[in-house]
């Protein structure tokens, strides 16, 4: 059976400078809608999809609190924006190893980075070279050109107030054909058990990404 592929009415943006494709499990978040103006007509759709949800929650302590996990989420959303990320997808996963069954959670970001002219070769080793603690460095010949790819491990300062559980990053770097800009490809998770399924599916992405329009007339 031929896998299934949902076209985003986004493949028809003309604004776009690049095409990808997700597998399964992962769902955009829609950073348009999330960071609106206040009085823009999408911020008032937003107010009205959460609504009813809000109003469900009894708990008016609760109702606070999932309040203010919206308007973090929304601030870490501004961050990703302001450094030039356009896409940003939740994958949601079941554990089919072992016994546990768990539910294991991801996150896939695209973002775009100005960089001096050279021939997109050097620019995708330069990239991957000059990025720190980078490890399982590779260098590919994808259908969209010259890429590489490379993964590293962190774990949050205390000074950030986040949790201190390592997290696994893995990174593509795509050149755009323009050789001024380029597009790195992220995809961040805890589950560093499963650091070779996620490698595999970044790279698969990376595989389907294309900077020209997928549906144009050869």
């Amino acid at each position: 059976m031929k896998p299934r592929v949902v076209i985003d009415d986004s493949v028809s943006d003309p604004g776009s400078a690049i095409w990808f494709a997700t597998p399964g499990g992962f769902t955009e978040i829609p950073i348009d809608v999330l960071l609106a103006p206040s009085d823009s007509p999408k911020a008032g759709r937003l107010r009205e999809s959460i609504a009813p949800l809000v109003e469900a929650i009894p708990d008016g302590v609760m109702r606070q609190r999932f309040i203010a996990q919206l308007a973090s989420g929304q601030q870490l959303l501004r961050a990703l924006v302001e450094v030039g990320t356009v896409h940003c997808s939740l994958g949601v996963h079941r554990d089919d190893t072992g016994d546990s069954g768990r539910t294991l959670h991801s996150l896939f970001t695209v973002t775009w980075r100005d960089i001096a002219w050279s021939p997109r070769s050097a620019s995708a080793a330069r990239a991957v070279a000059a990025a720190e603690q980078h490890t399982h460095v590779e260098y590919l010949d994808l259908p969209s050109g010259p890429a590489s790819m490379g993964e590293s491990v962190r774990t949050p300062s205390p000074e950030s107030g986040l949790p201190a559980m390592q997290l696994l990053q893995l990174y593509a770097y795509l050149p755009h054909p323009d050789c001024r800009r380029m597009a790195v490809l992220m995809l961040s998770t805890r589950a560093l058990e499963h650091r070779d399924e996620y490698r595999a599916i970044l790279r698969q992405i990376a595989e389907l990404t294309t900077f020209e329009h997928p549906l144009s007339e050869a």
